[in-house]
């Protein structure tokens, strides 16, 4: 975010713009001006809010920095009240046993989650524990796991605080496994 003179609102329509898109298109295919035109704001509002459509975390040049980044913003993304959940999850748990189509689109989605964060646990774990024995992937998947299974609680809670204390909790976890 550039300014501090922000609009929450204006900056969650195109969050939540984006979300729907990369959902539906995929990141790659998503443009900054069709997440522009789905929150009905121009592109200069976009660049008054954002950099780009990627994550200041993607851009740390440590892996193990883009790990927590990711944990971090996750964490921030539970504590805004405008947060409502995640599609992904809400679209596979209602609908993954009747429509496999959508069930489908759901695993497309948390497996590229789950790779993007993959890749930043294999170059940590290259960079900083070597010869730890654990897979990459399938701590990946547990960090969406935790994070999923948080949304639930919290739901049933309401309570979104479930969701920043389990990530507070993963993001020990990972700093004890990398010896940080």
């Amino acid at each position: 975010m550039r300014t501090a003179q922000a609009d929450p609102l204006t900056k969650q329509k195109l969050l939540d713009a984006a979300q729907e898109l990369m959902l539906t298109k995929g990141y790659t295919d998503t443009s900054v001006e069709e997440i522009c035109t789905a929150a009905g704001v121009t592109k200069g509002s976009f660049f008054h809010y954002f950099a780009g459509k990627e994550a200041p975390f993607r851009r740390k040049q440590d892996p193990l920095e883009r790990v927590f980044g990711y944990i971090d913003f996750l964490i921030e993304k539970a504590r805004s009240p405008m947060t409502k959940g995640c599609l992904l999850g809400t679209f596979v748990q209602e609908l993954s046993q009747t429509h496999p189509k959508i069930r489908s689109v759901c695993a497309a989605g948390f497996e590229g989650q789950a790779d993007r964060l993959k890749q930043d646990l294999e170059e940590a774990k290259a960079k900083y524990v070597p010869r730890a024995r654990w897979s990459s992937q399938s701590l990946a998947e547990h960090v969406l796991a935790v994070a999923q299974g948080a949304i639930i609680l919290a739901k049933a809670k309401q309570d979104r605080k479930v969701i920043e204390e389990s990530l507070a909790h993963v993001r020990e976890y990972l700093k004890n496994i990398f010896g940080k």
